[in-house]
């Protein structure tokens, strides 16, 4: 059965290490930003991640593009 898959939402989501516990284990948070255009390069959304990340005070772990995908039986 083929099916066809739709983009419908894609948000930039950070990474960001705040810390340690008393472990000694990474505390990790993460921010998305939302209403980003699901047509937008892969570049363009690292590179205005990258621009959020210096506006951080914590390091920025990993940068992360995240697609939500309607999936419907090809006709």
């Amino acid at each position: 059965m083929p099916v066809t898959s739709t983009v419908k939402r894609t948000r930039l989501q950070m990474k960001m290490n705040t810390g340690t516990d008393d472990k000694g284990n990474a505390i990790i948070r993460s921010k998305s930003y939302s209403n980003v255009k699901v047509d937008a390069l892969d570049e363009d959304i690292y590179s205005v991640g990258l621009a959020l990340a210096g506006l951080q005070m914590h390091p920025v772990d990993s940068i992360q593009r995240l697609n939500d995908v309607e999936l419907e039986e090809a006709v």
